[in-house]
């Protein structure tokens, strides 16, 4: 199946002048990676009246194949962390795989990391210097530029790479629920920053 049967007159259409100036016409790839899913064909038709993006792929999702998760647990997307519902789960050696397949199927485009991070719940009930020890976002990033410098060293074009992110910031789609940033920020104490053990861990990547 491809994306022109599966979302049909959805997309949008070319003349074939324009086509031909689109090809190859991208100056770098920007993926933004956070973590690796199984995934398996719908069992069932789609409902044609529900069509969206995110159905677009007619694929099942799940993080578990066998009872085993697909990579290490880190948080809960759950805020009461008595009840946690959900885990998010981060496979850092999918993130070389991915880079293998666009390597490999997309000509070996230039690629910028635009995001790859680690989120944990804003829990006001928690202590700042607790926050700020923050060791799985250090193993989460360890494990990503890993991985991904041995896609490079397999010639994957990879030109740059952005944590993110650098603060704790206001979330799309969950607002201050989460915690991503290097840094972070106290919303009760007038915004006050304080490096987390992760930027201090970035400051001595990056001079290494």
């Amino acid at each position: 199946m491809t994306m022109q049967s599966l979302v049909g007159h959805r997309l949008p259409k070319f003349s074939p002048a324009e086509s031909e100036m689109l090809k190859g016409s991208l100056d770098f790839l920007g993926i933004n990676y956070y973590t690796s899913n199984y995934a398996t064909t719908y069992a069932s038709a789609v409902n044609t009246l529900e069509l969206s993006w995110a159905l677009d792929g007619r694929l099942n999702l799940t993080t578990e194949k066998d009872g085993v998760n697909i990579g290490q647990p880190v948080m809960s997307l759950s805020l009461d962390i008595q009840d946690p519902v959900e885990l998010a789960l981060h496979l850092s050696m999918g993130n070389k795989k991915l880079m293998l397949y666009i390597k490999e199927h997309y000509n070996n485009p230039t690629i910028y990391i635009t995001e790859n991070g680690l989120a944990t719940a804003n829990n006001a009930s928690v202590p700042v210097k607790e926050d700020l020890n923050d060791t799985l976002r250090i193993t989460y990033h360890r494990g990503h530029l890993y991985y991904l410098s041995k896609a490079i060293k397999e010639g994957v074009n990879v030109k740059g790479y952005f944590a993110w992110s650098f603060l704790d910031d206001f979330e799309w789609d969950a607002g201050f629920t989460f915690r991503f940033g290097l840094g972070y920020v106290d919303y009760k104490n007038g915004l006050k920053r304080y490096p987390k053990h992760s930027a201090y861990w970035f400051k001595k990547f990056l001079q290494k």
